[in-house]
């Protein structure tokens, strides 16, 4: 009997060669012969959905997912179908629907390990780190020996500040396969979590030996160079991962803020602007129908709308830039957080204060306020430091001047401190920033003892509660901070004290900007705008910092700064 006389057995014997191939991995023989079925019979069901499988194998996933539809059409109810779309569209960060279709296979199947999985991810991607966990460990409960599960269960485990067991978790998925290149980079990821530089690093490298092509191991492996003090290696890391995928946001973002630390100011401006490619920031990009000015045409006689981004010290820090550009000729209208309104209420060169989320007035172009650096061609030699360029309100001052004079054992130093930074959980990297840059009340004991010296809190948030937890700390601290409404009540305090003592915080950047002496206490793997091995700063020139010798040795830092401390206490 000839082929053509049995179309069916033809197919079959197609059908059965093609997932031989498949399972061979040789994807492009196996995706011929799926190609010649559908020209044979196109809605061929099998056909359509392993293809689909194919092209997901193949990185292809927009086409995977347009094909796996094509067999959600023909037939709806096979679980394995639906994950593998959850699969695809968690892959392209389309969380919402990577749910979605992970839920309907859970409907189908409803102990799917597979489904389980991909629903893990897709709530992890939609910052539900708890309830992705209980999928993982639903998952783990039916298949013991699902090495992926492991590793993504560790990645959430990291999200919820549970960096000890992800690195279990990604024990147990190593144990399992030896060369998951996965499972070895989220190892580091949680390594770096806990402070070990070094073993993150061997982690990283074995990762890469098993996936020479892996970016985002490149791109990690450059923050754990960074940790290491190794910047210079930390770029070549950068560049790597840059080479293998050259449109990489983070891997750019990176590369800008080591070039940043390294005083390669030109450099590190221009591609600091690839934070609005990146997917945590990229949300927050303003879009206006105005032109964005990066100082590449002339804004003499026009408006031009400041707008702050990131956080309040940022604001603080890159207002002064108002008063050059109004030098340009440019009439400024900026935009900033409710915060700040009062304090920049008299900014040198601002024409229009707006408070964020109120109607803004007419203007012609628009740049955000850490753009302005780069439209500036800010370098070294040319930062604008000079200080104060924030004032105090006279008569707050005043009134705070007086009710310091009445404090009991006024006399010597007032030193304001800060000890602790805002706390943004849900961000990983942030996460990891604000835990490294802050410490505990406890830890400024040495401090606290310099004789001569009177504090007052400048500290905000839940880390002042540690004034009523530790009372015999407490009691050597005067604590005005509950009638601290906003910054420029802070810096009418503010600019009463002699000092100010504080982590890398925004009430550093405040103190800095009225001219203020102020001691930084600074994390080892330093902000970019610190630099490195630097004890003063070019943007505040009344700024001190006290760094940490190697990372996480805050005590050497501390002692460096009690030391100094007696010293000025014993000459005022």
């Amino acid at each position: 009997m000839s082929k053509t006389a049995n179309p069916q057995r033809q197919i079959d014997t197609l059908l059965r060669e093609a997932v031989a191939l498949q399972q061979n991995r040789a994807y492009a023989e196996a995706e011929d012969v799926y190609r010649e079925i559908l020209k044979l019979r196109p809605k061929h069901f099998d056909a359509i959905q392993l293809l689909g499988a194919l092209a997901l194998q193949s990185g292809r996933l927009e086409e995977g997912i347009e094909l796996l539809k094509k067999a959600v059409a023909i037939n709806g109810m096979q679980a394995p179908i639906h994950s593998n779309l959850a699969f695809a569209y968690n892959a392209l960060r389309r969380f919402k629907e990577g749910l979605a279709s992970a839920n309907r296979a859970l409907a189908l199947q409803a102990d799917f390990v597979d489904a389980l999985n991909n629903r893990g991810n897709a709530l992890a991607g939609l910052d539900a780190p708890a309830e992705a966990l209980a999928n993982f460990e639903r998952a783990l409960k039916l298949r013991p020996e699902f090495p992926q599960a492991w590793s993504n269960r560790a990645c959430v485990l990291r999200d919820l500040g549970r960096p000890a067991d992800a690195l279990a978790s990604c024990d147990q998925a190593i144990a399992l396969q030896p060369d998951y290149p996965d499972a070895w980079s989220n190892r580091a990821n949680a390594l770096s979590d806990l402070n070990r530089p070094q073993d993150a690093q061997q982690s990283y490298q074995r990762a890469l030996e098993f996936a020479p092509a892996f970016a985002d191991a490149w791109n990690n492996l450059g923050l754990t160079l960074v940790d290491l003090n190794q910047h210079e290696q930390a770029l070549q890391s950068y560049a790597r991962a840059l080479t293998l995928s050259p449109e990489f946001a983070e891997a750019h973002w990176n590369e800008s803020l080591c070039l940043l630390q390294l005083g390669r100011l030109e450099e590190g401006w221009s591609k600091y602007e690839w934070r609005w490619k990146r997917n945590r920031i990229q949300a927050t990009q303003r879009v206006f129908e105005q032109a964005l000015w990066l100082g590449d045409f002339s804004i003499a006689g026009k408006t031009i709308l400041l707008h702050a981004e990131q956080g309040l010290g940022d604001t603080l820090q890159f207002c002064r830039y108002a008063a050059l550009v109004s030098g340009l000729g440019a009439k400024i209208v900026l935009e900033v957080p409710s915060e700040l309104i009062r304090l920049l209420t008299n900014l040198d060169g601002v024409t229009q204060l707006i408070e964020q989320g109120q109607p803004l007035p007419p203007f012609d172009c628009h740049c955000p306020l850490l753009s302005l650096p780069l439209a500036l061609k800010t370098t070294l030699a040319s930062i604008p430091g000079t200080t104060p360029y924030l004032f105090a309100d006279p008569q707050a001052s005043q009134r705070w001047a007086e009710r310091i004079a009445h404090d009991a054992g006024s006399d010597g130093l007032k030193v304001g401190l800060v000890w602790a930074g805002g706390s943004r959980p849900h961000v990983a990297e942030l996460r990891k920033n604000d835990a490294r840059r802050s410490i505990t009340l406890d830890a400024l004991r040495p401090i606290l003892d310099v004789p001569h010296v009177r504090f007052y809190s400048l500290q905000k948030g839940p880390a002042a509660q540690q004034l009523t937890q530790t009372p015999e700390l407490g009691q050597r601290i005067v604590d005005y901070t509950e009638e601290l409404t906003d910054f420029a009540d802070t810096a009418a305090l503010v600019a009463n004290l002699d000092l100010v003592i504080s982590v890398d915080t925004a009430v550093a950047h405040l103190a800095g900007a009225l001219g203020k002496p102020v001691w930084i206490l600074n994390r080892f793997d330093t902000c970019w705008r610190w630099m490195l091995e630097r004890q003063d700063s070019p943007w505040y020139p009344s700024a001190q910092l006290f760094r940490q010798p190697v990372l996480g040795d805050w005590d050497s830092a501390i002692q460096s700064a009690r030391a100094a401390l007696a010293a000025r206490a014993e000459s005022a």
